[in-house]
């Protein structure tokens, strides 16, 4: 059974991405098995270029397969942001440095959120979760795959689950992210989209 490493330490992606591979011959590992490990440098402009720059970097740390993902918010009021820098979004704050701003907590980045909305006077937009995903195998072997769900972030907070901008992210159906199961967040999330490409192309290859 072929090792592949997740290159997160975020719960939430992991628990997704193991059940969309849990009918394939993987056996799927976190970061975590790997101790204190140093961080990729996301300085791509692109969520491919960084899900490319991770999978690669933490291929060669750990000698296995490795799959990463960028992901993250586009609003369209805000001209695309917080896009690549969605995990990162409230440190902007207090740096000019962005390729190398650090993670900021959930709470942080929504309240950047809402605040950079109320500057410019909008109480909802128009907005598409991206999800890149690339896997990269120890004999160079690169599959990437992309996914897109296009919804409206709106200031008022529903639902418990999901993580990140989840809350704010309302669907098509009217409920958030973060209202919907782990089942029908996967059925039309952009990760779930992505996913399901990736899984479809590795499962001719193992």
């Amino acid at each position: 059974m072929k090792t592949i490493v997740i290159a997160t330490r975020n719960r939430g992606k992991l628990r997704e991405m193991r059940a969309a591979f849990k009918n394939l011959p993987l056996e799927i590992v976190s970061l975590d098995r790997f101790g204190d490990l140093p961080d990729a440098v996301e300085d791509g402009k692109t969520f491919a270029d960084n899900a490319l720059i991770k999978a690669k970097f933490f291929m060669e740390l750990t000698g296995l397969a490795c799959i990463a993902d960028d992901s993250g918010l586009c609003v369209d009021a805000l001209d695309g942001m917080p896009g690549v820098y969605s995990a990162r979004y409230a440190s902007l704050r207090s740096t000019v440095d962005l390729d190398h701003a650090h993670d900021s907590t959930d709470g942080d980045n929504n309240r950047m959120l809402l605040d950079e909305l109320a500057r410019i006077g909008v109480e909802q937009s128009s907005a598409a979760y991206k999800c890149a995903l690339c896997f990269v195998d120890i004999d160079g072997t690169v599959v990437e795959t992309e996914g897109k769900c296009r919804g409206t972030i709106k200031k008022i907070p529903r639902g418990t689950g999901g993580f990140g901008y989840d809350p704010y992210f309302y669907t098509d159906a009217d409920k958030t992210m973060a209202e919907l199961t782990l089942e029908q967040k996967d059925r039309i999330s952009h990760r779930g989209e992505a996913l399901r490409k990736m899984v479809e192309i590795l499962e001719g290859k193992f």
